[in-house]
């Protein structure tokens, strides 16, 4: 869309949006925009798309001029916008794209990345028919980790479930080469120094008491395959690792290799804690 002023004296008035006025109860005008030529969507849909609100409630957002076009209050509800328009609503720009949160069980022997010409596979292959949005892997998991791994194209709440200072827990399933020992449980558990600094679990533990070679270490660290270098620095070989929750989201009943979408619950939950 265009402005409704042209700088350089173009009269190509098919080129100019059309304009109508609406004064509002304290006497100001209000311009609703219609647009042509550019593949358009009705501004309600554009507006429920990114996420704040319904269609239903966007109308209402419309009707009350709480909505602005490239800086113009926009009243009509029939009124289309392009993607390249700027819609504004409080003075904060909308993504005319739908945001979207999938949840992947990813498998052993995939690449956490969005395109590695070197790599035989990558997550994104999962996940490739889930969506037409363009959706990203929240954080990584290292190719020969399973387990839970998000995806989003919300980029703020990426940024807030990666970021240190928030400090999301991950609770990995650890399968050694051999038994774990009561000492070394205790050291985890205390802290050890690794060659990138101090490290504790917030939690560990043997998955099953009969079983040594099974550890389940909760940590909310961020740092590179730091849960392999805390048991490598003890001694072990770590034979499988499987993270198990993420930021409060598990992999329970999804199957190897499958993904699903998120809850609104479970989106309202990652986005409140």
């Amino acid at each position: 869309m265009r402005n409704m002023k042209n700088s350089t004296g173009d009269k190509n008035f098919s080129r100019k949006p059309k304009q109508t006025e609406n004064p509002d109860q304290s006497g100001k005008k209000k311009i609703t925009v219609v647009k042509k030529g550019e593949e358009q969507i009705r501004l309600n849909r554009f507006i429920a798309n990114s996420g704040i609100c319904s269609r239903r409630d966007a109308d209402k957002l419309i009707t009350d001029g709480e909505i602005t076009v490239n800086g113009e209050v926009v009243t009509e509800l029939g009124a289309k916008v392009s993607r390249n328009d700027q819609v504004s609503y409080k003075g904060k720009l909308l993504d005319v794209e739908k945001k979207v949160y999938l949840l992947l069980n990813k498998p052993r022997g995939y690449v956490t990345t969005l395109d590695d010409p070197h790599a035989e596979h990558t997550v994104m292959e999962l996940v490739d028919h889930a969506c037409t949005e363009r959706i990203y892997p929240v954080g990584r998991l290292d190719k020969e980790t399973s387990g839970v791994l998000l995806f989003t194209n919300d980029g703020e709440l990426a940024k807030k479930l990666t970021h240190p200072s928030y400090e999301k827990k991950k609770i990995y399933h650890v399968f050694l080469n051999v038994d774990f020992t009561e000492e070394h449980l205790e050291q985890v558990k205390n802290g050890i120094e690794l060659e990138d600094g101090f490290i504790k679990a917030d939690s560990i533990s043997y998955v099953d008491p009969a079983d040594k070679k099974q550890v389940g270490i909760e940590i909310h660290s961020g740092r590179n395959r730091i849960v392999r270098r805390i048991f490598g620095h003890l001694g072990y070989k770590v034979a499988r690792l499987d993270r198990v929750v993420f930021a409060g989201m598990t992999k329970k009943n999804l199957p190897r290799g499958k993904w699903r979408f998120l809850s609104e619950r479970e989106i309202g939950f990652l986005k409140m804690s």
